[in-house]
């Protein structure tokens, strides 16, 4: 079901398209009720690679760095050590090929623009025509079945569809990659199922490699081609697992099935392993 967790995510690292390579973040400030100055470990040592057009999916314990993680990779964080690489090249601040859709849906978007506004809003800053991004934001909004809303303020839309409008502004960026920071979990459950199948089918149609965190177990195992199980802080990846399902899924079908359920109960399995062994997230990588 899985391999040794280092080897393959180094070997990965090596010809990846996107390349986290020993990647440690530690926060300094003040701690405890005197405010002496101390650190927390969040990353102790991070490698892993994401080829071209992959779905890899990133799980851990609450407070594993996930978010921390994919701000480093963004470009938004600065890394303690160790280093981020797209197509070759470090990642030094906020690279033109990547995009990413945040939790937060409401604070992402400006209400006082109208929903077209807000999907054109990153365009401006690429060089191309009024009638190039006019037509970028009609063709993502119509590919997130927004098509008849692009006059709308946010304010004027249910939560799920505002979180469409952030997956349609960045497909209309165009990016080589889509970093998405549990996207879905503050939305219903219908809805996040409906999101769930609508990101598949982008990645399909679009050939974006799509690194998706989640705390969702059964939504890392449902979207991803891989799923990536982080330890407890410090943060170590644990397990890099090869999702065998087939690629045609399905909300009740694919969830239904019995390979479905073995892997979703390892994955949960590896993380409440991770939760019983907190801060020996060195040891759990190596088997211990």
């Amino acid at each position: 079901m899985t391999s040794d967790p280092a080897s393959r995510a180094s070997g990965a690292s090596d010809t990846a398209l996107l390349a986290v390579r020993g990647v440690r973040k530690v926060y300094e400030g003040p701690v405890g009720r005197g405010r002496q100055s101390g650190s927390v470990e969040a990353i102790r040592d991070l490698t892993f690679g994401v080829g071209k057009g992959e779905f890899c999916c990133i799980v851990g314990p609450s407070g594993a760095g996930k978010t921390t993680l994919l701000k480093c990779i963004a470009g938004l964080l600065p890394a303690t050590a160790g280093e981020v690489r797209l197509g070759g090249t470090p990642v030094t601040g906020p690279p033109p090929e990547m995009a990413v859709v945040f939790q937060e849906y409401g604070r992402s978007l400006f209400p006082w623009m109208t929903v077209a506004q807000n999907v054109d809003l990153p365009l401006r800053q690429k060089r191309m025509s009024k009638d190039q991004r006019h037509t970028l934001v009609h063709e993502s909004l119509a590919d997130v079945g927004l098509a008849d809303v692009h006059a709308a303020y946010p304010w004027q839309l249910s939560g799920g569809m505002q979180q469409r409008v952030a997956i349609a502004r960045a497909v209309a960026y165009q990016p080589q990659v889509l970093l998405m920071d549990e996207p879905f979990a503050a939305v219903d459950a219908q809805t996040r199922a409906e999101l769930e199948d609508l990101v598949r089918s982008l990645w399909h149609r679009l050939g974006v490699t799509a690194l998706f965190v989640t705390h969702d177990i059964d939504e890392a195992v449902y979207l991803g081609q891989r799923v990536l199980v982080l330890s407890s802080r410090p943060t170590v990846v644990m397990e890099d697992l090869a999702v065998d399902l087939p690629d045609a899924r399905d909300q009740l079908g694919t969830r239904a099935s019995s390979r479905f359920v073995e892997l979703r109960g390892h994955v949960y399995e590896q993380i409440q392993r991770a939760r019983r062994h907190s801060g020996a997230g060195s040891s759990l990588a190596a088997g211990a």
